[in-house]
């Protein structure tokens, strides 16, 4: 058996059970690890408004879900955590605002602040274990890695490093310095890192030792972040070039224009056999043929979409900063359901059995569901 090979195996029996959609769970912003943002529940045909709840301040984050509780943060400087019935269950500050969207962890909630600060603390009471100090702004969620009993928290920072810290304490295990800020999400996928940063460069990292594998340049600024589909990812850049990368091969298999416009892409990508889906500043959500990179369909908003769509079965959810949230075809991209949340839709939507939960840009948690 080859090391590669055995590698391979041992991290399939160490991964969690990130399972996007399952249950009541959405532990992380894109559902699992790869950010591949596909639930394996299926969304309601008519969702309606089952309550809301008003933050009292802005927000960049995206809403994440453990036991039945959703967490979500706020530029007031406050990690909110609220019951699944919609009040209020508590409020944690943290000194500054907290953009990135949070990461459900076993018992504990991992969060970060714009000081450079990652924290965890109790998901059922706020009360903070530990935290650790980054040298700059963190805007990007972390992820987590769990390979043969080992596990590693992955935060990217604006001091130029992608930080590796230990979930029991708090202590850093190893960073990876860039050329430039780290501004997205580290996907992870069979023993591999896969993240890019503003110095236009695809990094390939060994999780266990922290070890730089291969690199991949695409030569312009990306801020936002991968998703896996192994061995196969995909990621766009800020002048609205789509990419998909052979991760084994450390290559670009091919390179697509998103529209015809130019829009930059913030927006992470959606993997669902030979789909992939990436929203545009353009204006449109775009589906592309994962096998040749060219556009099967386009749907076509009032404001840009930064937000990042969830595929669920043979539909897809998604917000626009026209303020609405939309259900269109996977198949055909034709609009099946929208409704006006009143501010602009940046975030990502998370998605568990009977309900989905959107977050405006005004900090108004919405639920959707069946009645």
């Amino acid at each position: 058996m080859t090391k590669g090979l055995l590698l391979f195996i041992v991290f399939l029996l160490g991964t969690p059970a990130f399972a996007a959609g399952q249950d009541n769970d959405w532990p992380v912003f894109r559902g699992n690890p790869e950010l591949s943002g596909r639930s394996a529940v299926l969304l309601p045909d008519n969702p309606a408004v089952l309550w809301t709840f008003n933050a009292g301040a802005r927000s960049k984050s995206s809403p994440v879900v453990g036991s039945n509780i959703i967490f979500f943060g706020t530029d007031a400087g406050s990690l909110v955590a609220v019951n699944a019935d919609g009040k209020l269950r508590w409020k944690s500050g943290a000194g500054s605002a907290v953009e990135a969207p949070p990461l459900v962890s076993g018992d504990n909630i991992i969060y970060s602040s714009s000081d450079g600060t990652v924290r965890s603390a109790l998901k059922e009471s706020g009360r903070i274990i530990w935290s650790y100090k980054t040298g700059n702004q963190i805007a990007g969620s972390a992820n987590m890695w769990n390979i043969a009993g080992k596990s590693g928290i992955l935060v990217g920072s604006y001091d130029f490093y992608l930080h590796c810290i230990s979930p029991e304490s708090g202590k850093p295990l190893w960073k990876v310095e860039t050329e430039n800020f780290v501004n997205g999400t580290p996907a992870i996928s069979n023993g591999r890192v896969l993240f890019g940063g503003c110095d236009g460069i695809l990094r390939i990292v060994n999780p266990l030792t922290g070890r730089q594998t291969d690199t991949i340049n695409a030569g312009v600024y990306i801020a936002s972040s991968p998703a896996i589909d192994f061995p196969y990812a995909y990621v766009g850049d800020y002048e609205g070039t789509f990419y998909k990368v052979d991760i084994s091969a450390g290559k670009m298999v091919w390179k697509k224009a998103a529209g015809s416009e130019g829009g930059s892409i913030m927006s992470i990508p959606s993997l669902s056999g030979n789909k992939v889906l990436i929203g545009s500043d353009d204006n449109n959500l775009y589906c592309f043929d994962s096998a040749t990179g060219n556009t099967l369909w386009s749907f076509r908003t009032n404001g840009s979409v930064r937000g990042s769509p969830v595929i669920a079965g043979d539909k897809v959810l998604f917000g626009s900063n026209d303020g609405y949230i939309y259900i269109v075809g996977l198949n055909d991209g034709r609009r099946k359901w929208s409704f006006n949340c009143g501010s602009p839709v940046s975030s990502t939507p998370a998605v568990t059995k009977n309900r989905f939960y959107v977050l405006t840009e005004e900090g108004r948690l919405i639920a959707f569901g069946v009645k």
